[in-house]
C-alpha cells in the first residue's frame, strides 16, 4: 500500500510537470508572437489576444495610461462592435481598474461584484465575475494594466493562471519598449526629411503658399491627425485667418478668419502649447475652426519662439479619436519652430532680393529722370525756338508745335513712371485682407456680434484698387443693411479671388426679404458698382431664413 501511494504522488507530480510543459509552449508562442511586430498598435492587441488565451478567458482587455494616471486607451478582445457601442465610452479608471492603477499588483478576485471598490458595469455591459489583473511596466514606468475576466471552465483564475499573466507582461514590456522605439525612431525619420524638404523648398524661391500646403500635410502625417490648419496674422488687428488647411472638412476651414478670443489667438499672443481632449466643447474655444468642424482631442502649437510667433497650427482628430502622445506634442512643436525659422530666412532673402529690386528702380528713376527727361527737355526747347523762324511757314510750324506737344506728353509719362517706380512697395500693411477684416469689425458695432469672415485668394495683389474700393463699399452697404433691417442674429461673409472673378457672399438668418418693400436704393448701389465693373449682383433668400447678397465682377487679365 505504501508503493501505491509513493506511485500514485510520483503520476500525479508527472501529470503537474507535463501541464507546466503543455502551458509553458503557448507561453513560449505567445511571447514570440507578441515580439514579433514592431507596429504599436498591432503588438497591443497580440499582447491582449494572447493572455486570454494563455488563461482562458472570456474576455481582456488593456488600458493604457496617459500622464495622469487615468486610461487613455483601452484595447478589448471577446465583444462584438455592437457590444462596445452600446458600452459607450471605454472607462476612465474607477473602481476594480482604479485600484489596479493606484496600487500596481497581480490581482485575482473570484467576483468582481463583492469587491469593496466595485463600481458596477454601465447599461449594455456584459456580465463578469472572475477576474485577473496584472500591470505592464516599460523601463520601471507604468505603461498599463492587464484586465481578463470570465475564466472559461473554471469558477476562477488560479495561481498559474497569475503566474503566466505576471510572464507574459514582462515579455509585454519588453515588446511594447521596442514598438515604442522603432515608432519614435522612424517618426524622427520622416520628421527629419519634412524638416529638409521645407528648408530646401522655401531657400530654393519656391511660392510660400505651396511650401506652406505641405507644412501642413507633413504635420499631419507626422501626427497621424484627421485635421491640421494654419491660422497667419492678417494686418494689425490681431486676428487670424485660416491660411492652410489639410485633411477632414479642409475646403470648409479654409480662409476662415477667427476671431481674437480664439485658443489660436491665445496661442498666438503667449507663444504657449494649448492641449484639449475635446477642443469642440472646449469652454475656452470660442469660435474658430471647432465651430465649424466637430473636433475632438487637439493641441495648438505656435509657429515660432514666444517672442516671435509667426502663426499657429491646429492639429486635431474628430471626437473619438486618440489622445496625442506627449511625444508627439514635442515634435511638432520642434518642427513648427524650425518652419518658423525656415520662413524667417526665406523671408530676409527675399527681403534682400527686393532691396535689390528697389535700388534699381530708384536707379533707373534718376537716370530717367537726369538724363531723359533732361534730353527731351532740351530738345522741346529746341524746337520751340526754331517756331519764329517759320513763322511765314505755317504748315511746317503746326508740324514743329505737334512735336513739341508729343515731347511734353512724353516727359509727363516718364515723370509718372519715376513716381510709379519709387511708390509702388509702399504702404504694404494697407492690404485688402486688413481692410476686410477692420470693415466686418467694425461692423459688430452696430449688428451686436461680429460676422463670420472667410477670405480665400490672391486678394492683397491679384484684386486692382479700383476693384478693392468698390468691394469694400458694397461689403459696408450690405452689413448695413443687415443691422437696420434684418434682424439678424449672425451674419457670414465670404470673399475670394479666383483667377477671373472677385466674389463677395453675404448671408444672414434674419427675417428676410420683406416683398412689401419696393424702394431699395442701396441695393440699387450695389446693382451699379457691379455693372460699373461689368460683373452682377443677386439678392435671394436664405434657407431656412434670411437673406443672400451675392456680388461678382471679374478680374483683369493682367491684375
Amino acid at each position: 500500500m505504501r508503493l501505491d501511494e509513493l506511485l500514485d504522488g510520483l503520476q500525479e507530480q508527472v501529470q503537474q510537470v507535463r501541464a507546466a510543459r503543455d502551458r509553458m509552449r503557448p507561453l513560449l508562442d505567445a511571447v514570440l508572437a507578441v515580439g514579433s511586430d514592431l507596429d504599436l498598435g498591432v503588438v497591443l492587441h497580440r499582447i491582449v489576444e494572447s493572455a486570454a488565451t494563455l488563461v482562458d478567458a472570456r474576455y481582456g482587455a488593456l488600458g493604457v495610461l496617459g500622464e495622469d494616471g487615468t486610461i487613455k486607451q483601452f484595447v478589448t478582445v471577446g465583444m462584438d462592435e455592437g457590444t462596445i457601442a452600446r458600452i459607450g465610452h471605454y472607462p476612465r479608471g474607477e473602481g476594480i481598474l482604479g485600484l489596479l492603477i493606484r496600487h500596481p499588483e497581480p490581482l485575482r478576485l473570484a467576483n468582481l461584484a463583492e469587491h469593496p471598490a466595485s463600481a458596477g458595469f454601465p447599461p449594455g455591459h456584459p456580465p463578469m465575475t472572475s477576474f485577473l489583473g496584472a500591470p505592464i511596466r516599460v523601463r520601471d514606468q507604468m505603461f498599463g494594466n492587464l484586465y481578463l475576466t470570465n475564466k472559461k471552465g473554471a469558477a476562477e483564475f488560479d495561481a498559474d493562471d497569475e503566474a503566466v499573466l505576471r510572464t507574459l507582461a514582462a515579455a509585454a514590456g519588453v515588446a511594447i519598449d521596442n514598438a515604442r522605439l522603432y515608432d519614435d525612431a522612424r517618426r524622427k525619420q520622416r520628421w527629419l526629411a519634412a524638416s529638409d524638404e521645407l528648408t530646401r523648398g522655401l531657400l530654393s524661391g519656391g511660392d510660400p503658399a505651396e511650401v506652406l500646403e505641405s507644412v501642413a500635410g507633413t504635420v499631419r502625417e507626422l501626427a497621424r491627425a484627421d485635421l491640421v490648419t494654419l491660422a497667419l496674422p492678417v494686418g494689425d488687428s490681431g486676428e487670424l485667418v485660416v491660411e492652410v488647411a489639410s485633411g477632414k472638412r479642409a475646403e470648409a476651414l479654409r480662409g476662415l478668419v477667427l476671431p481674437v478670443t480664439n485658443l489660436a489667438a491665445k496661442v498666438f499672443a503667449s507663444g504657449e502649447t494649448i492641449i484639449s481632449e475635446a477642443v469642440s466643447a472646449d469652454p475656452r474655444a470660442e469660435g474658430g475652426s471647432a465651430s465649424v468642424v466637430e473636433l475632438g482631442p487637439a493641441f495648438l502649437v505656435p509657429l515660432g519662439t514666444r517672442d516671435h510667433v509667426r502663426g499657429v497650427l491646429l492639429v486635431a482628430n474628430v471626437p473619438g479619436g486618440p489622445v496625442f502622445p506627449e511625444e508627439v506634442v514635442d515634435m511638432i512643436t520642434g518642427f513648427g519652430n524650425q518652419a518658423a525659422l525656415t520662413l524667417d530666412v526665406a523671408e530676409h532673402r527675399r527681403d534682400a532680393e527686393r532691396m535689390l529690386v528697389l535700388r534699381d528702380r530708384d536707379r533707373i528713376a534718376r537716370d530717367l529722370h537726369d538724363l531723359v527727361i533732361q534730353r527731351l527737355f532740351a530738345g522741346a526747347l529746341s524746337l520751340q525756338s526754331t517756331l519764329g523762324r517759320v513763322a511765314d511757314r505755317p504748315q511746317v510750324g503746326e508740324r514743329i508745335q505737334r512735336v513739341v506737344d508729343d515731347l511734353d506728353d512724353t516727359i509727363k509719362v516718364v515723370r509718372s513712371t519715376i513716381y510709379a517706380l519709387r511708390e509702388s512697395d509702399r504702404a504694404r500693411g494697407s492690404g485688402l485682407r486688413a481692410r476686410l477684416v477692420t470693415a466686418t469689425d467694425r461692423a459688430a458695432e452696430s449688428l451686436g456680434f461680429t460676422p463670420a469672415l472667410r477670405m480665400t485668394g490672391l486678394l492683397d495683389t491679384m484684386v486692382p484698387a479700383e476693384h478693392a474700393a468698390h468691394l469694400l463699399a458694397v461689403l459696408g452697404e450690405a452689413l448695413s443693411n443687415t443691422a437696420r433691417h434684418a434682424h439678424a442674429a449672425a451674419v457670414d461673409v465670404s470673399v475670394e479671388a479666383s483667377g477671373t472673378a472677385l466674389r463677395l457672399w453675404v448671408a444672414d438668418d434674419g427675417r428676410g426679404i420683406d416683398p412689401t418693400v419696393t424702394r431699395r436704393s442701396g441695393l440699387g448701389n450695389l446693382r451699379r458698382r457691379a455693372e460699373e465693373l461689368g460683373g452682377t449682383f443677386t439678392l435671394a433668400s436664405n434657407k431656412p431664413s434670411g437673406t443672400v447678397v451675392e456680388w461678382v465682377v471679374p478680374l483683369p487679365a493682367a491684375s
